[in-house]
């Protein structure tokens, strides 16, 4: 008897364009009896490299995963496609770390909690001690408190890798932690690191960026959500979004802008890092928004 219960996949690829990719893909699909349920692609004509991203459906019983696995290997044979394939029921791990300020924190945990992010948070990382969150609910989600000086920092960050390998972390997400990692961390987490960080023109570096802005009038604050690279906060950029602001607000009604305004941005770029929105292209990334 052929089961109703179907299994959601969702690939995307990226390869050299040229004519016959869509076919050739929607033709392998449909020989193995799946039903395309949304299909998104682009034609990046300076580098000439085409992405897609496909969400499909197919019987739990017409075919494994394995004969999935062995026919995007043969398309990516011939189409020099890079891949990936994963469905829709698995909950990707995510790593939390986080400083004192904790607004992204909360929120991606709400978020979780009421099911809009499909996500599995496997532990949060600190660089303060639980106390500072005796407030919050983690939901017996491991804390770990790990300090960090500038003598420790390499100990620190072994530590970090430690726990991401034990508890099978698939994605890291700086929620406003305040600390840079090295090259060595920020190389092996390429990918699969999450960074929020306040934007405005001019660029206010250091401490109180808000309060710089407030300084110098600015008529826009916004925050960006980029993937981590040794390059520190230029990392490609998954989300970005602004809000308008006048003469009178004041550095508070700014920080209170720019928290919520951070809390969205990186909100939205978890979610299109683990439905598998986002797909890196150098200094650039491809998101298929829904």
């Amino acid at each position: 008897m052929t089961s109703n219960v179907n299994t959601t996949y969702i690939v995307t690829i990226s390869c050299p364009n040229r004519p016959g990719i869509v076919a050739g893909i929607s033709h392998g699909l449909a020989e193995l009896g799946a039903n395309i349920t949304e299909a998104q692609q682009f034609d990046e004509t300076e580098s000439r490299q085409f992405f897609m991203r496909i969400v499909f459906e197919i019987p739990q019983d017409a075919t494994d995963r394995s004969v999935l696995e062995n026919e995007f290997s043969r398309l990516a044979r011939e189409f020099s496609m890079s891949w990936s394939l994963t469905t829709t029921n698995v909950r990707p791990k995510v790593l939390i770390l986080v400083s004192r300020f904790d607004h992204c924190l909360v929120d991606l945990l709400y978020r979780w909690r009421i099911g809009e992010l499909a996500i599995d948070p496997v532990g949060i990382i600190s660089n303060h001690p639980r106390e500072i969150y005796r407030h919050l609910d983690f939901d017996g989600i491991p804390f770990h408190h790990l300090p960090i000086t500038p003598v420790t920092k390499l100990e620190q960050e072994a530590r970090i890798i430690q726990i991401m390998d034990e508890s099978g972390a698939e994605l890291v997400v700086l929620a406003r932690y305040m600390q840079i990692l090295s090259n060595e961390l920020s190389c092996r987490l390429s990918g699969r690191c999450i960074n929020i960080h306040h934007s405005f023109l001019p660029g206010f570096k250091g401490a109180r960026p808000y309060h710089q802005a407030f300084a110098r009038g600015v008529k826009l604050i916004g925050a960006t959500a980029h993937y981590v690279t040794s390059d520190l906060d230029e990392g490609p950029i998954i989300e970005q979004d602004v809000e308008r602001i006048s003469h009178a607000d004041t550095p508070d009604d700014l920080v209170r802008k720019g928290r919520d305004i951070e809390r969205r941005v990186l909100a939205r770029a978890v979610r299109y890092h683990i439905e598998r929105r986002a797909i890196m292209n150098g200094h650039k990334t491809i998101v298929f928004t829904s």
